[in-house]
């Protein structure tokens, strides 16, 4: 029964993990990803709440696409571990929805953020002029956080799930929920500057959404995945500063 169990929410969790890429490749094959973009919906004219809710669906569809590859392991060994408990399945999708909230609440607080930094940009000619510095800046501050205290940290706790999951499982619908507000939070300060970016460049742009995601599970799951994360900070700044120096080599 447990192998059955834990074979049935892998399978929903990659179903759910493709479905999302099949997504965004249909959004951008056929341009209406742009209808989603935190910049359409800031400038399109609907209400700030419309505009946030409509977001909002977009952001599960990248949570789901980039952040749920790399939790795969944590998953799995949570499945495990729960599937004698009562109300197992409760306790799992308690345990993956606390993780999704965490990364919505990001992703509320980016958008609400960026309506700050247009309405700024938009009342500033100088900034309008130079609107690539944003684009090169958040790169440089994600390379830069690369090689952070803060990211070493969190990283030691997502590239260890089992020795996580003996020090935070407890049994309960309730504590699967926080195990996995937990593991959300340590995920959120780890990953944030990386997201940040593919907010920046474009939530339904694939070629950064692919090398985000690739860079994020490498980091995590691999056995020199510190040393990737800072190859991978010194990239992110050098293309930073190139964008800085040669704005058209920026995004437009």
């Amino acid at each position: 029964m447990i192998a059955t169990a834990r074979r049935e929410v892998r399978v929903d969790v990659r179903w759910v993990v493709a479905g999302a890429w099949l997504l965004a490749a249909a959004a951008e094959l056929t341009g209406r990803g742009s209808l989603f973009n935190h910049d359409t919906l800031i400038h399109g004219g609907l209400p700030r709440p419309a505009a946030l809710a409509l977001f909002l669906v977009a952001w599960q569809f990248m949570i789901a696409a980039m952040m749920l590859p790399s939790a795969l392991p944590l998953i799995r060994l949570f499945d495990r571990a729960s599937a004698s408990q009562p109300r197992a399945r409760a306790a799992r999708i308690a345990f993956v929805a606390s993780y999704v909230v965490v990364w919505t609440a990001f992703g509320a607080g980016a958008f609400l953020f960026d309506t700050v930094i247009h309405a700024t940009v938009d009342a500033s000619p100088w900034l309008l002029a130079h609107a690539y510095l944003i684009a090169g800046g958040t790169l440089i501050v994600a390379g830069l956080f690369q090689f952070s205290p803060l990211k070493e940290a969190c990283l030691r706790q997502c590239r260890n799930p089992g020795a996580f999951l003996i020090r935070h499982y407890r049994r309960g619908v309730d504590r699967a929920f926080m195990t996995g507000l937990w593991h959300g939070v340590f995920c959120l300060g780890c990953c944030w500057a990386l997201m940040l970016v593919a907010f920046a460049m474009g939530m339904a742009n694939l070629v950064w959404m692919a090398a985000l995601t690739a860079l994020m599970t490498v980091e995590k799951r691999a056995r020199n995945g510190v040393l990737l994360a800072r190859l991978a900070g010194v990239w992110m700044v050098a293309v930073g500063v190139a964008i800085v120096v040669a704005p058209q080599l920026g995004p437009a």
